[in-house]
């Protein structure tokens, strides 16, 4: 009972395709020596009995060779298992064909002649599918044996004949077989590709976001922090204590922000980003602007929408020294407009705005829900362009 539970769960354990591989491995290996012991039981003459055993465990050798058949010692050299296995089937074959020879009982010569075409049938099965030139090979295997077993022109011409026909057969069910175990193989090796290609991208999401949520707070933070430090100097202490308690709020909603993308929560909406956004430029010298109503952005933009403006702000606080700033929303798109920029050439703005910003998985975010990311930058503006392509 413990037996038989243990090769229970080992089924069990195993995964569809290596079900697969083992069930049509087992198949094939079975049919083989299943065949061999029926032809060996109930042939006439008990002497032809030990080559067709032999014959067949060659066949079962020969099988063994290919890694896509091997059901035991996967991984170890086996070069020399086919050779061997066409050396001893070629030697049994030609035993039976000068049996069938030589020997002058009809019922000898009848079973030779059943033993020969039963060792060139394996050799078709287990031998020729693997090497080149198989159908050639095929051929004159049956012409061999049709000359080598027949009675006769007319009877060598069945024989061979019908010993081609059954070979093609074998063959091709071996390559079939064989391709099938392939497919097999490489589906299952794009499933674990596919795996690790999904948790890549889970990562990479995951950083993305990360860099869109704390980027947003430690940069508020920073700027609050400063005016802080200079109202202290300037002697203003009651207005110091409240950036203090402003800068604690902020760290804390960073923190409980923090907990929620861990968890792969992610709330956030487009008229807190736009409140928040106002409030952040504000404390960072910025007059912002808001052309047109958050409420006119179609509904399935509005998420992607929010972590727009949430990137930009970002953006304009940590990279421009920007006075006024413009939000523009509608039913086809945003804009956002600030000046301040620095003076550099543009292509070192755009480097900045690759690297730095993370405009690049901004735009990524983008295009997961179909829509599309466009920026310009000039000495004195820079605008950011978002279209809802599906709108």
């Amino acid at each position: 009972m413990t037996a038989v539970t243990a090769v229970t769960g080992w089924w069990h354990g195993l995964s569809g395709p290596e079900r697969f591989r083992l069930y049509t491995r087992l198949t094939l290996q079975s049919a083989i020596l299943g065949v061999a012991v029926i032809l060996a039981v109930t042939t006439a003459r008990p002497w032809a009995a030990p080559g067709v055993l032999i014959a067949g465990a060659a066949a079962l050798l020969a099988v063994e060779a290919q890694p896509e058949f091997t059901t035991l010692g996967r991984g170890r050299p086996r070069r020399w298992m086919l050779p061997t296995a066409a050396a001893v089937l070629v030697a049994v074959w030609v035993a039976y064909a000068i049996a069938a020879r030589v020997m002058s009982a009809a019922a000898d010569v009848d079973a030779a002649r059943s033993a020969g075409i039963y060792v060139a049938m394996l050799a078709a099965l287990s031998i020729v599918p693997f090497v080149r030139h198989r159908w050639w090979i095929a051929l004159a295997i049956s012409v061999a044996t049709g000359a080598a077993f027949a009675a006769g022109p007319r009877g060598m011409l069945q024989v061979a004949g019908i010993t081609f026909a059954v070979a093609v057969f074998l063959v091709g069910t071996t390559l079939l077989t064989r391709w099938a175990l392939i497919v097999v193989d490489d589906l299952e090796r794009a499933r674990v590709v596919e795996a690790k290609l999904q948790v890549a991208e889970e990562r990479l999401r995951f950083s993305r976001d990360l860099h869109d949520v704390v980027g947003r707070g430690f940069s508020a933070i920073a700027v609050k922090s400063e005016l802080a430090s200079t109202l202290l100097r300037a002697g203003a202490a009651d207005r110091a204590g409240t950036e203090v308690e402003e800068i604690k709020t902020l760290a804390v909603e960073s923190m409980e922000q923090m907990r929620a993308l861990v968890h792969g929560y992610r709330d956030i909406n487009l008229d807190g980003e736009v409140a928040g956004a106002r409030s952040l430029l504000s404390a960072a010298g910025c007059e912002l602007r808001i052309e047109g109503d958050p409420s006119a952005v179609p509904a399935e933009f509005h998420e992607v929408a929010a972590w727009v403006v949430r990137e930009a702000t970002t953006n304009i606080v940590k990279h421009s020294s920007a006075t006024s700033a413009t939000f523009t929303m509608g039913s086809s798109g945003m804009t956002l407009r600030n000046n301040g920029v620095s003076s550099m050439t543009a292509d070192s703005r755009d480097t900045v705005a690759d690297e730095r910003s993370g405009l690049r998985g901004l735009a990524e975010r983008l295009a997961e829900v179909g829509a599309r990311l466009e920026r310009s930058c000039t000495a004195d503006e820079f605008v950011l362009e978002v279209k809802w392509e599906n709108a």
